[in-house]
C-alpha cells in the first residue's frame, strides 16, 4: 500500500524531560497571522511570553490586514498544519492551549483532530468568527466544526457578545438576563456533546458595559465589572484575553474567578499604557506588565 504524504502518522510520544527547550510551562497557541501585530499569533506570543510562558504557534492562515482592518486572507493547507502540530507534540507537552482564528472546516476538523490527542491538556477556544471591520473569518463548514467537535473538547471558550448569538442561534444579547441565558444555552450545546465542564466566558467590551460574564453549569454566573477606556488601541483585545487565560492555566492557576479577573485586569492595562500605531484601531502594549 502506497501510503499518502498528507495523512498524518501516529503522534509521537515525547521523551522525558518533557518540556523540551524551556525549563518553564509551554503554551501553544493555533491562530492566523496578523502582519500588524494586533492579534493573532503575535499577539497570543506576545502574551505569553508577559506572563513567563514560553510561546510556540502554528498559523492557521495568512491575512492581508493593517490597522485599518482586514484586506484579505489566504488558509494554510491542512495538511502542512497536521504535520506542523504532530511535529511539535512530538518535541514538547503542552501546559495549555489556545485557539483562534481556523478560516475552513478542513482546518478546524485538523485541529479537533489534534485536540483530541492531547486529553489532558487544557483548552481555550477563541471562537473567531469575523473580524472586527467585518471580514469574514471562519467559513460556514468551519462553524459546524466549531460546534460540534471543538464545543465538545474546549476546556474555556471566550465569545463576544456577537459570537455567542452566532453560536447559540439566539438574538444578540442587550442585557444582562439575555447574556446568561445564551451562555447557558451555549453550555448546553458542551453538554449533550459530554462536556458538561466547559466554562464560558463572554466578553462585553463592545457592549454599553464593558462586563464580562463567566458562567459555568455546576456554578452558574458571575459578573466582572469593565471600565470604558477612551482609546484607539483596541486591536486584539479577544485574543489577548484567551491568550492571557491560557497563560494562567499553564501556570498552574485553578481559582478560575481569579483567572478571569487577571486576565481581564492584564487586557485593562494593555490597552492604557498602548501609543499610538498606525490610522486606524492600533495594538495593545502587551508588555506593560514587565516594566
Amino acid at each position: 500500500m502506497t501510503s499518502d504524504p498528507h495523512v498524518p502518522s501516529p503522534l509521537p510520544t515525547p521523551t522525558e524531560p518533557s518540556l523540551g527547550i524551556s525549563e518553564g510551562p509551554i503554551a501553544l497557541t493555533i491562530a492566523g497571522f496578523d502582519p500588524s501585530g494586533g492579534a493573532g499569533i503575535l499577539a497570543d506570543i506576545k502574551t505569553f511570553a508577559a506572563h513567563g510562558v514560553y510561546g510556540m504557534a502554528c498559523i492557521t492562515a495568512l491575512t492581508v490586514q493593517s490597522t485599518l482592518g482586514v484586506q484579505g486572507m489566504e488558509p494554510v493547507a491542512a495538511h502542512v498544519l497536521d504535520e506542523t502540530l504532530l511535529c511539535l507534540a512530538g518535541d514538547v507537552r503542552f501546559a495549555a492551549i489556545k485557539v483562534g482564528m481556523l478560516a475552513t472546516g478542513e482546518i478546524a476538523g485538523a485541529v479537533a483532530r489534534f485536540l483530541r490527542r492531547q486529553p489532558r491538556v487544557p483548552v481555550v477556544l477563541d471562537p473567531i468568527l469575523r473580524s472586527s471591520s467585518g471580514a469574514e473569518l471562519l467559513e460556514v463548514g468551519g462553524q459546524a466544526v466549531l460546534r460540534e467537535e471543538l464545543l465538545a473538547r474546549a476546556d474555556w471558550i471566550t465569545p463576544n457578545l456577537e459570537e455567542l448569538a452566532a453560536l447559540t442561534g439566539r438574538a444578540l444579547s442587550e442585557t444582562r438576563r439575555e447574556t446568561e441565558a445564551s451562555a447557558q444555552a451555549l453550555l448546553e450545546m458542551a453538554a449533550r456533546l459530554g462536556n458538561p465542564g466547559l466554562r464560558v466566558v463572554v466578553t462585553g467590551g463592545h457592549a454599553t458595559r464593558p462586563d464580562d460574564l463567566l458562567r459555568t453549569l455546576a456554578a452558574g454566573s458571575q459578573w466582572f465589572s469593565g471600565q470604558r477606556i477612551v482609546t484607539r488601541s483596541t486591536h486584539g483585545t479577544g485574543c489577548t484575553f484567551s491568550s492571557a487565560l491560557a497563560a494562567r492555566l499553564a501556570l498552574g492557576d485553578a481559582d478560575i474567578s481569579m483567572i478571569v479577573e487577571v486576565s481581564k485586569r492584564y487586557v485593562t492595562g494593555a490597552m492604557r499604557s498602548a501609543r499610538p500605531i498606525g490610522q486606524g484601531r492600533g495594538p495593545m502594549d502587551h508588555f506593560w506588565n514587565r516594566r
